[in-house]
């Protein structure tokens, strides 16, 4: 009589280590700048998805500003020093070092992939994903809240100026009349959301999984008109994969060096252990969904190369900061916090894509 063949195990399917995060929204922009690549909008399409474009942004911003809690915000000015770094790092430490790569041009990078390279350095820090690598690491999470929510409220202001400041209308910089547009299409939708925060914020988080898909979607949009508008204006032929590879290793250089400003300057003022890594994962990064929305105004067709330094580095921060943060978790520092019971904190709901 013979054996029945033992049933073999199904196959897992592969997927990257958990250690090596690959952002599945980052794999959906990259297929976007394939399908601007491939068929652009032109012609009356063109003019669509412009005025769509502009639609979603205003939504984006609006929807962003009913989200932030500034009570939330306010509640953690106890903290001011922890706060005042984090900025400190954001939009000071991060400028200094893009201006600095200025000497960079143009053996190393092109005028216009160092415009975006400085772009990078000039958006606000993330939200969401500050809080999940603080949480992980067992850092202070309310204050990476926070940390988060000031530096939103001040890229709103910051940004744009910084942005006219050192790129100017030579290099592809925003005019007066994009600073005004800011106002208008960003600055107001905000400020709007935030006066009605009281009376939809109830159903915006009924519904946040419903709004976090509107989210992306508007920022895909984004993505392909600005891509679809580089396309049809030939800025593409300026980007060689030698340049690209040349622009990953200039940004390896940027968050090294940032990661390690922000964790040997935290130490150096006497930041207790749970603050140095909250200043360490939101003083390092940089947001995708605050950078993308703003470059589409700030640089119109020339949006898609001002855009691109930002999106690689989203996803390289991701992959670091995840081996960092569960590295931090496990360090001697770590396991004595466990052993006081210290309460975990939720971590809340974020503005999607908001890397």
């Amino acid at each position: 009589m013979t054996r029945p063949t033992p049933a073999r195990p199904p196959r897992r399917p592969l997927r990257p280590p958990s250690w090596l995060p690959v952002d599945g929204y980052v794999l959906a922009l990259l297929g976007t700048v394939a399908l601007a690549a491939l068929l652009p909008a032109s012609g009356a399409a063109a003019g669509l998805t412009e005025g769509a474009s502009t639609t979603a942004v205003s939504l984006l911003f609006f929807l962003y500003g009913a989200r932030l809690s500034t009570r939330e915000a306010l509640d953690g000015l106890r903290h001011w020093r922890l706060h005042l770094t984090v900025l400190g790092a954001t939009f000071l430490l991060f400028p200094l070092l893009g201006l600095a790569a200025r000497g960079l041009v143009p053996v190393v990078l092109t005028p216009e992939l160092y415009g975006g390279l400085l772009f990078l350095c000039l958006v606000p820090s993330t939200v969401q994903s500050s809080i999940a690598f603080t949480s992980i690491a067992r850092g202070n999470v309310p204050a990476a809240i926070c940390a988060g929510s000031f530096s939103s409220l001040a890229g709103m202001v910051l940004t744009p100026l910084l942005t006219a400041l050192l790129l100017g209308n030579g290099t592809g910089g925003p005019s007066a009349a994009a600073l005004l547009q800011i106002v208008l299409q960003l600055l107001a939708p905000f400020l709007a959301g935030q006066l009605l925060r009281r009376r939809i914020g109830g159903f915006l988080l009924r519904h946040q999984k419903v709004l976090g898909r509107v989210d992306r979607a508007a920022i895909l949009l984004v993505v392909y008109t600005a891509f679809s508008q580089g396309v049809t204006a030939g800025t593409w032929h300026l980007v060689t994969p030698a340049r690209l590879g040349l622009l990953l290793v200039v940004e390896a250089v940027l968050l090294a060096a940032m990661l390690a400003l922000t964790g040997y300057g935290a130490r150096r003022l006497g930041f207790d252990r749970a603050d140095r890594i909250t200043i360490q994962f939101a003083g390092s990064k940089k947001s995708l969904a605050a950078g993308l929305p703003m470059a589409s105004v700030l640089f119109g067709p020339q949006a898609s190369l001002a855009v691109l330094p930002l999106m690689l580095f989203h996803q390289m921060q991701l992959m670091v900061c995840a081996v960092i943060a569960r590295r931090r978790s496990h360090d001697p520092e770590a396991a004595q916090d466990r052993g006081t019971g210290r309460p975990g904190v939720p971590v809340p709901a974020a503005p999607a894509a908001d890397g």
